[in-house]
């Protein structure tokens, strides 16, 4: 049986070079959310370091055992008896590897879900900025799910979010929140942000926690913040701005259970495949599960 409600706060940071300065500044913020009453409290994509420049990245990451960023939310997470979900760290996979990978801490301190974001944003922007993170970064295989008090979470990351089955999948799966913290680019924020986060709600009939960076950073990348929480019905129950804060919103688990009753598309779902793309009259074959 899940607990009735609980208070979700999401972390709006502008994450520099230097993670013990990023870690004093999400501190401060996670602190904040606990004196407002938060139970879940999640910060955005590299929450350790947002450097630009390959060279600068690996000069200052470790793996995962020697991060101390990592162990100081472990230990916070206990301290403030809280559901801690480090949106991701930047951490050494390889020698010549990162891993962009989010965690999911509960109030013992323990780590109960890690994952490595899957898709990997490589793209030259209309505005001249380009993105190789297939260049640094080694891209995750598999996805992450965890049971908390309240229901069960989804965990990705980022440019997931143009990818639907991938969330399809997690609500498939039980997840009752999806979370998508995030260092989106201030153009396609401005274009796709808000449409993205609330479909992947409405379609999944999920609450969607997206935790952003905000603002021009060291690094010189400009990121689009406007941090989201939106219910199953697609309202947008908390929004922030650019500045680094705390957004956060009462949320009612119940409120899926109505929102997939109202539309059960998840247990309608059938898959598709191109039987002939090759052929000139080439059409959709329907592809039925077995039940």
């Amino acid at each position: 049986m899940t607990a009735a409600t609980f208070k979700a706060a999401l972390v709006q940071m502008r994450s520099g070079l230097h993670p013990p300065a990023n870690l004093d500044a999400a501190v401060k913020l996670i602190g904040e959310a606990k004196s407002g009453g938060a139970d879940y409290v999640q910060t955005p994509e590299m929450t350790n370091i947002l450097a630009a420049n390959r060279d600068s990245l690996f000069k200052v990451i470790t793996d995962e055992d020697a991060d101390k960023s990592l162990a100081a939310y472990r230990e916070l997470a206990k301290e403030l008896r809280i559901f801690l979900h480090i949106g991701s760290l930047a951490v050494r996979a390889t020698p010549d590897r990162a891993a962009n990978r989010g965690f999911l801490i509960d109030p013992k301190g323990r780590i109960v879900a890690r994952y490595d974001k899957i898709h990997m944003f490589d793209v030259n922007l209309a505005n001249g900025e380009s993105y190789r993170e297939s260049a640094t970064y080694q891209p995750g295989e598999t996805v992450a799910i965890a049971d908390m008090p309240w229901g069960r979470i989804g965990l990705t990351i980022c440019y997931d979010m143009r990818f639907p089955s991938l969330y399809r999948a997690l609500a498939e799966s039980g997840a009752s929140f999806l979370t998508m913290p995030s260092a989106f680019t201030k153009p396609t924020g401005e274009a796709h942000w808000h449409v993205l986060l609330r479909s992947r709600a409405i379609e999944n009939g999920a609450f969607v926690f997206a935790a952003a960076q905000g603002g021009t950073h060291e690094s010189k990348r400009l990121t689009y913040g406007h941090s989201l929480i939106i219910d199953p019905w697609g309202e947008i129950l908390a929004e922030g701005g650019v500045d680094p804060g705390v957004i956060t919103a009462k949320i009612d688990p119940a409120k899926v259970t109505d929102a997939r009753g109202k539309i059960p598309s998840l247990q309608h779902g059938r898959r598709f495949s191109i039987s002939d793309a090759n052929a000139p009259t080439g059409h959709l074959h329907l592809v039925r599960e077995q039940p």
